[in-house]
Formats: structure tokens, C-alpha cells, sequence
């Protein structure tokens, strides 16, 4: 209630040299944030890109998107990966990824599926029913390949590999040949004790690897 004091209103009829407020408002509508402008770059991939075993906030795509922000790269990651994916999974959840409309894709599947040992024409027809899908909708796809342990045995180990290096070929995307390769040592110490997942530290080693490949599509950073 206004002050018994307080003088009655008066109507006030508009300038006709003056909008109201509402009218200014919808003619100078907020610049969108930096966050919406940035292009994005999906990780669509298992337990290693999901982050399994360690701390929240020290997966390889958290640290990837740490040097993409510090080389001032206008993007932002969106992190798909699912502990325990197949490249089926993969394939029955793509709309998922290309729902954020991204412009570059990393796709880290197929490990799973050799573990697994399920049949190689399987896992090579998923994986090019992919591409080829984030291809169709725009991006930009990086192949990030996953080798085997030795009792696999040499010729499964051997066509396992060459999936990955035959799709890079054939739709002519980068390749990381084996996304784990620069956290091999003799001791394994940049790995969990399971020896599959890599520790935090192996994890930001890691993203080192594929920033590498992936740095010449990002365009133009500080850098």
C-alpha cells in the first residue's frame, strides 16, 4: 500500500518521440555469450574418454579443453564417452552427438568391441555408419584408433588395427593411430592397475596427443 501521504498517480501519456521500455527491449536483444558462440567439439567415445577411475575434472577431454582455452581457441567440448560403449552403443546414441550440432568429432570407440572379441566386419560397419552420419550433418571427423593386447593373438590384433587406419583412409580424416601410445613405458606407471585405463597424469598426456592432431582444424588461436 502507498503512504496515506502519497499523491495520487496521474496517467502519463507517452512522447510519441519515445518508445517504452518494452520496445527498446525486444529491438536490442542480448548478444548471445561467449559459451553459445563457441564451436563444438564432441569426444564420443568409451571409458577412456569418459574418465574411468579418476578424478572428476581430469579426463583427457577436460584437459584437452583446458589447452584449447589457454591457446585461445574458440571452442568448447562436449563429452560423449560412456564407460563399457561398443561401437553398437555408439551407433544406437549418435543422435545424441549430433544433436549439439558439432563442427569436429572425435570419435574414441571400438576398444570395447576387441575386448570383447566381437566379430571385426561388425565393429568396421558401425564405425563407418558413424563417420559417415557426422559427416552427412557437417563435422569433421578425427579417428582415434585402439590397439589390442598380445593374447589376442597377431592376426586379430593385426585386422583390429586396420579398421581404424582403412576408415581414416577412405573418408580422409586425421588419424591417431592408437590414442594410448604416448603413455606406454616400461613400467606401465601412467596406467590404473587394470592396465587398460590411464591415471590423471596419463590422462593429460593424452590430451596432448590428440591436440596435436586436432590443433591445425581448430583455425585461428592466440597461438
Amino acid at each position: 500500500m502507498y503512504p496515506a501521504t502519497q499523491p495520487p498517480l496521474k496517467q502519463v501519456t507517452q512522447s510519441p518521440s519515445k518508445q517504452p521500455p518494452e520496445a527498446a527491449s525486444k529491438q536490442a536483444p542480448e548478444a548471445p555469450s561467449k559459451e553459445v558462440t563457441k564451436k563444438v567439439l564432441v569426444v564420443f567415445g568409451d571409458s577412456i574418454s569418459a574418465g574411468y577411475g579418476v578424478p572428476a575434472g581430469r579426463s583427457y577431454p577436460d584437459d584437452l579443453q583446458r589447452k584449447i582455452d589457454d591457446a585461445g581457441y574458440a571452442w568448447r567440448i562436449v563429452n560423449l564417452g560412456i564407460s563399457g560403449d561398443t561401437t553398437q552403443g555408439g551407433v544406437a546414441r549418435i543422435h545424441t552427438a549430433i544433436a549439439v550440432k558439432p563442427a569436429l568429432v572425435l570419435l574414441e570407440l571400438g576398444g570395447n568391441d576387441g575386448l570383447r572379441g566381437l566379430p571385426l566386419a561388425m565393429t568396421r560397419a558401425n564405425l563407418d555408419q558413424m563417420i559417415g552420419a557426422f559427416e552427412h550433418n557437417g563435422a569433421k571427423v578425427v579417428v582415434a584408433g585402439m590397439t589390442l593386447p598380445a593374447n589376442y593373438g597377431p592376426d586379430y590384433i593385426h585386422d583390429f588395427e586396420k579398421i581404424f587406419t582403412d576408415l581414416a583412409a577412405k573418408y580422409k580424416a586425421p588419424l591417431i593411430p592408437f590414442i594410448l601410445a604416448d603413455i606406454i613405458t616400461p613400467d606401465l606407471r601412467y596406467f590404473q592397475p587394470d592396465h587398460i585405463h590411464p591415471t590423471a597424469e596419463g590422462a593429460e598426456i593424452v590430451s596432448n596427443t590428440v591436440f596435436k592432431t586436432i590443433k591445425p582444424l581448430l583455425g585461428v588461436g592466440k597461438n
